[in-house]
C-alpha cells in the first residue's frame, strides 16, 4: 500500500512542529556544581579545597564511591573524614558535594539484619529494603516530651533485676577492665527480650571480627536475630565508621521509638569511639586536652546518650534504653572517659575483675554499682523481696575481708558471714540462661527468708536450681500480682516460702530420722549446727596461729 505524497508530507510538516513547538518550550537550566581537589591524605582523614559553600557534617563524595564528612570548616581548606578505604585515593582528585548530611535508613526491613553504618548489608540476605531515611545526627527529644521512667527493663540477671534494675528509657553504663563479662551481661539483657516487644540494637565499634561473629553466633542460635539489629564497625574499618558508628544506630532505634515501642541499644563500647574521634582530631590538628583526647570529648558522648528517654504517651509512649559500654584499666573507674560516663548516665554496673577471678559470675561489685532512676521502675514484688539484700551483701563483703585476718568474731558476725556466702552463691548465674520474674522472686524470697542458710555450701547449686524447678508450682494468682504495682502479700510470701522449703528438705544437714522424730526441731537444729560450725573454725584458726607464733 503506498501513501500519496501531500499525506506523507503533511505528518512530516505535523512532526516536525511539533519538535519546534516542545525546542522553544525547552529552557536549560544551569545548575551551579562545586567540585573540589584533594591537597592531601593521611590516615582516615582528607585536606580538600576548593568548595566554598560547603557546610559542616556536609557528606563529600570522593573517586571510587568513597564517601567523607566535612569535618574542619577552614578559611582555605577543609578537613574531611573518610567513610571507606581511601587507599585509591590521591592528592588533585575530584571531590563533589552531595548536599545532604549522614543519613542511615530505619524502618522494620532492619530487623534481623547486619549493616554497617553507612546502611550497607554485611550478610548474604540482600540489598537493604527501606522507604525512610534518617540523619545520623538528630537532636534529642525536648523535655517536655519527656515522661518518667516507670517500666522494668528485666534483663533475666538476678543481681540487675534485684540490686541494679533498669528501666525502660534508662541509660545504665557497664563498665570494667578487659575480659570481665561486659558484653556478656548486654547480650543476656538481649536473649531476656523475647517475646517482650522490645526491639533490640547491637552497635559494635571498633571490635574485632572474631569477637563480632561470636556475637552473632550466639544472638542466632537462642534465635534473638529475630528482633535484633546489628550495626558493625570492625577494628579494620576507618576511624570515621566507628565514629559515627553509634549515631547512626542510636538513628535506627529511634525510628522505633517514635512509633511507639520499646527499644534497647547496646553500645559496644565508647572507649573505642572515643579512641577514633582523639585520633580523627589529633590528625585535623585539634588542640589536645586531657590524655590528648579533644575538649569537646564530653559533648559527643552527652550528645548521644541524651537520646535515650521514654517519650509521653500524647507522643506514642516509646522508649529507647541505652547500655553503654566502658572499658577500665587496671580498675581505675576514675579515668577521663569513665567518670564522663558516670556523670552522663543515670547509673553504672561495675564489673570487678576479683569476682571474676573467684569464679563470681557475673562479676558485678554490688558496693560500687548503683541505679539512680530504675528504683522507681522496679517492680513492687522485688522492692518487698530483696528488702535489705544489699545492705546484708555489703555488710558480707566487708566483714569477710576482716575475717581473713583471723579475728576471733561472734556469733552474730559469724551468721552474717554465712548469710552473705548463700547471697553470693545464689547471685552466681550461667551466660546465656536468663531467668524469668517467677523464678528469680522465688530463689530471692527463699534467699531473704534465710532458707539457704542451713544448705552447706558445695550443694547451694544443687539447691537453688530445686527452688527454679519448684517456682513452677506458683498458683497462677500470684504470679500476676508480679506485674502490678502493688506488693506482695503476706499470704503470697507464705505460699513462696513454703514452697521453697518443700523444695529445699532433701538439702538439711540434718538426717531424715531426726526429721520425722523431731519435725518442729529444725529451726533449732539449723541454729545449733550454724553455732557449733564457726566455734570449730575458730578453735583451728586459734590453734594454728598459736602453732605458727
Amino acid at each position: 500500500m503506498t501513501m500519496e505524497p501531500e499525506s506523507l508530507q503533511s505528518v512530516f510538516d505535523s512532526a516536525f512542529s511539533g519538535i519546534n513547538q516542545a525546542r522553544e518550550a525547552f529552557t536549560p537550566q544551569l545548575k551551579p556544581r562545586e567540585v573540589g581537589t584533594i591537597t592531601s591524605i593521611a590516615t582516615g582523614i582528607a585536606k580538600v579545597s576548593g568548595l566554598p559553600g560547603v557546610g559542616f557534617d556536609e557528606v563529600l563524595k570522593f573517586p571510587g564511591d568513597v564517601y567523607g564528612i566535612a569535618f574542619n570548616v577552614d578559611e582555605n581548606e577543609i578537613g574531611v573524614v573518610l567513610l571507606g578505604d581511601y587507599w585509591q585515593l590521591h592528592a588533585g582528585d575530584e571531590v563533589e558535594r552531595r548536599g545532604h548530611v549522614v543519613d542511615v535508613p530505619v524502618g522494620d526491613g532492619l530487623i534481623g539484619r547486619i549493616i554497617n553504618p553507612m546502611g550497607r548489608p554485611l550478610d548474604d540476605y540482600g540489598p537493604i529494603v527501606s522507604s525512610m531515611r534518617l540523619p545520623t545526627e538528630r537532636p534529642s527529644t525536648p523535655i517536655m516530651d519527656r515522661a518518667p521512667v516507670t517500666a522494668p527493663l528485666q534483663t533475666g540477671i538476678k543481681v540487675i533485676d534485684a540490686l541494679i534494675p533498669v528501666g525502660r528509657g534508662q541509660r545504665e553504663l557497664i563498665l570494667g577492665d578487659r575480659q570481665t563479662g561486659k558484653t556478656a551481661i548486654a547480650l543476656d539483657t538481649i536473649l531476656n527480650q523475647r517475646d517482650q516487644n522490645v526491639v533490640c540494637v547491637y552497635c559494635a565499634i571498633g571490635q574485632r571480627a572474631s569477637g563480632v561473629a561470636k556475637v552473632i553466633a550466639a544472638l542466632r542460635k537462642n534465635g534473638a536475630m529475630d528482633y535484633t539489629i546489628v550495626v558493625v564497625t570492625e577494628g579494620n574499618d576507618p576511624p570515621g565508621l566507628a565514629y559515627i558508628a553509634p549515631y547512626a544506630a542510636t538513628s535506627i532505634a529511634e525510628h522505633f521509638m517514635e512509633q511507639g515501642r520499646d527499644v534497647l541499644i547496646i553500645y559496644d563500647d565508647l572507649t573505642h569511639h572515643a579512641r577514633a574521634y582523639r585520633e580523627l582530631s589529633l590528625l585535623l590538628r585539634r588542640p589536645p586536652g586531657r590524655e590528648a583526647f579533644p575538649g569537646d570529648i564530653f559533648y559527643i558522648h552527652s550528645r548521644l546518650l541524651e537520646r535515650a528517654t521514654h517519650l509521653r504517651p500524647e507522643l506514642g509512649g516509646g522508649s529507647l534504653t541505652a547500655l553503654p559500654i566502658i572499658e577500665t584499666e587496671a580498675q581505675d573507674i576514675s579515668a577521663y572517659i569513665p567518670t564522663n560516663l558516670i556523670s552522663i548516665t543515670d547509673g553504672q554496673i561495675y564489673l570487678s575483675p576479683s569476682l571474676f577471678e573467684l569464679g563470681v559470675l557475673p562479676a558485678v561489685d554490688v558496693g560500687k554499682s548503683v541505679s539512680r532512676v530504675g528504683g522507681k521502675a522496679q517492680r513492687a514484688a522485688y522492692r518487698s523481696v530483696t528488702g535489705d539484700l544489699k545492705l546484708a551483701y555489703a555488710q558480707f563483703e566487708e566483714l569477710e575481708t576482716f575475717a581473713r585476718f583471723g579475728a576471733r568474731l561472734d556469733d552474730n558476725t559469724l551468721k552474717i558471714i554465712e548469710h552473705g556466702r548463700r547471697i553470693r552463691a545464689c547471685l552466681k548465674q550461667h551466660e546465656f540462661e536468663p531467668e524469668s520474674v517467677s523464678v528469680q522472686i522465688a530463689v530471692l524470697l527463699a534467699l531473704t527468708a534465710k532458707l539457704f542458710d542451713s544448705v552447706p555450701l558445695d550443694q547451694m547449686i544443687a539447691a537453688e536450681q530445686a527452688v527454679r524447678d519448684a517456682a513452677a508450682e506458683i498458683p497462677n494468682e500470684v504470679r500476676e500480682r508480679f506485674d502490678t504495682a502493688d506488693k506482695l502479700r503476706d499470704e503470697d510470701r507464705k505460699v513462696i516460702v513454703e514452697i521453697a522449703r518443700q523444695a529445699l528438705v532433701s538439702f538439711q544437714p540434718e538426717s531424715k530420722t531426726s526429721r520425722e522424730s523431731k519435725p518442729d526441731a529444725g529451726s533449732k537444729s539449723d541454729t545449733h549446727i550454724n553455732d557449733t560450725k564457726p566455734k570449730l573454725d575458730i578453735a583451728v584458726k586459734e590453734s594454728t596461729r598459736i602453732s605458727h607464733e
